[in-house]
């Protein structure tokens, strides 16, 4: 049974990293993930990731301990309800977060074989980045590629708003465009850039093969070191100009499951 260790201040030097990295919405200085709510908690255990430490308020020790006694190299720390508040990053805290060893992987990794990939090209609102985390995982995404100017992965919005996908989804963050599209034509992916018009209609593009799928920013789109990096693709639309990144990423990532399937 896992055995708690209070802490009674918020000026410990554990809390006030995971109160630097939640403010900033970076990993801690030890490369850990901070994933806040009881979901979340569960998501992280569930994916088999490392979780060295769980911190829980009062409120909900017993909860909490029952979640994770089993758990053996997992250190669960108590603090007041009020020093709780003073570091969770919500507004209605659930009063449990845990620290998450996100996993590691290569380029190669992951436009290797029947790719398809999420390139994140300055997205910055983590909400929507989070979401098309969520869809890619969900219609088949082999990983994501996030380039620099995109929102942190490990923002607490990005993941709440993945609901556990960051977890086991394959990705890669802080890249150089130039370096992505080199990879790309390394390694023989189709790459399709998605535009609120022009190119290819969405129906008509074949997103059988390996491929990349090259969302831009919310305001301005495709940065300019992205754009010409692939076959322009829009998804028509009856009276509305343009969608959401995160919709407009999930109808995308539909129609290339729907048509692998049917391969």
């Amino acid at each position: 049974m896992t055995r708690a260790t209070p802490i009674t201040s918020a000026r410990n030097p554990l809390l006030k990293e995971i109160r630097r990295a939640l403010s900033k919405g970076t990993l801690t200085e030890d490369g850990l993930c901070v994933a806040e709510t009881f979901h979340l908690l569960e998501e992280a255990l569930g994916s088999g990731l490392e979780t060295p430490t769980v911190v829980a308020a009062e409120s909900v020790c017993e909860k909490v301990e029952r979640q994770i006694g089993h758990l053996r190299g997992t250190r669960l720390i108590t603090v007041t309800d009020a020093v709780y508040r003073e570091i969770s990053a919500t507004e209605a805290a659930q009063g449990v977060l845990a620290l998450v060893r996100p996993a590691r992987w290569t380029l190669e990794q992951i436009l290797r074989a029947r790719a398809l990939v999420v390139v994140l090209d300055g997205v910055q609102d983590p909400g929507n980045a989070g979401a098309i985390t969520r869809a890619a995982e969900a219609f088949g995404a082999t990983g994501m590629l996030w380039l620099k100017g995109t929102a942190s992965p490990w923002n607490a919005k990005t993941l709440r708003a993945s609901a556990g996908s960051l977890f086991r989804l394959p990705l890669i963050d802080s890249l150089e465009a130039a370096a992505v599209r080199t990879a790309l034509i390394q390694h023989r992916l189709a790459a399709y850039t998605t535009v609120p018009r022009g190119g290819l209609a969405l129906h008509s593009a074949d997103l059988t093969s390996p491929c990349a799928l090259i969302i831009g920013s919310e305001g301005r789109g495709l940065s300019v070191a992205m754009r010409g990096a692939g076959q322009d693709l829009h998804i028509p639309t009856a009276g509305v100009e343009s969608l959401n990144a995160s919709i407009a990423a999930a109808v995308v990532l539909y129609e290339a499951s729907r048509q692998r399937a049917l391969k």
